[in-house]
């Protein structure tokens, strides 16, 4: 039997499954991931991406912080790709309970999903750091500063998690209550590396973990099911 009908058979199967994700759900819509051969970490700054998405760096060179952001991180015009479509579908159908995403895009949810958990944040909500006054991704876009000022003259803050910033407490338990709740889970795009994110499925204890991810995990050897491919083509094969 193939994957692609193993993976058929789990799904139909189940309708209490979660579905965690990491940068390689979002790459077949045209946003880079981090550390794959031509990822940004791989790219020329003058900084290490991971100290200019630190929050020393936001707050100490917040104009070289912005510059990058809006530069590589701020896609306002990308869509859901096949990935985030059939997920959206698979809720709809009431097979998916929830998604657990690491990427800050908002595509799930522009796609249709509605039960998400952003561990990391998102760019759609971006936050005055003096009077708390929201603002969505296309006022940070098009501010004529290059660090996008409130009225009250406060810097605003995209509400992601930078390096040295904790969880969302409410986030986390959300995200921890479905993967431990859920029959069937299945961790895509994502190279289970990121702490504490990928300790979260530590906390499944269902029948059956699925892994889609273009190159080998460290959970590939205690999977039911693992295909090394792109989330996309093997989600858009699945039919409801």
């Amino acid at each position: 039997m193939d994957k692609i009908t193993q993976l058929q058979q789990i799904i139909d199967s189940s309708d209490n499954i979660v579905f965690f994700g990491g940068a390689g759900v979002s790459t077949e819509s045209g946003i880079p991931d981090f550390r794959s051969v031509d990822g940004l970490y791989h790219q020329k700054y003058d900084y290490p991406p991971e100290q200019i998405l630190s929050h020393t760096f936001f707050m100490r060179k917040s104009e070289k912080f912005y510059k990058f952001y809006k530069d590589k991180m701020l896609e306002l015009d990308i869509e859901p790709n096949a990935a985030h479509k059939k997920l959206a579908e698979m809720e709809q159908k009431g097979k998916l309970k929830a998604i657990v995403t690491q990427n800050i895009d908002g595509l799930h949810q522009k796609a249709g999903s509605k039960v998400v958990f952003e561990l990391h944040g998102s760019v759609h909500r971006n936050y005055c750091m003096s009077c708390g006054k929201f603002f969505d991704a296309a006022y940070v876009k098009n501010s004529p500063e290059i660090v996008p000022k409130c009225g009250c003259g406060g810097t605003i803050k995209p509400d992601v998690v930078l390096y040295e910033e904790g969880l969302d407490n409410d986030t986390v338990r959300g995200a921890v209550h479905a993967i431990a709740e859920a029959d069937v889970l299945i961790i895509a795009g994502t190279s289970l590396t990121v702490y504490p994110a990928a300790g979260l499925v530590q906390y499944f204890g269902g029948s059956k973990l699925v892994l889609i991810n273009r190159d080998p995990t460290p959970m590939d050897n205690t999977a039911d099911l693992v295909l090394h491919d792109k989330v996309g083509q093997v989600l858009s094969k699945i039919k409801l």
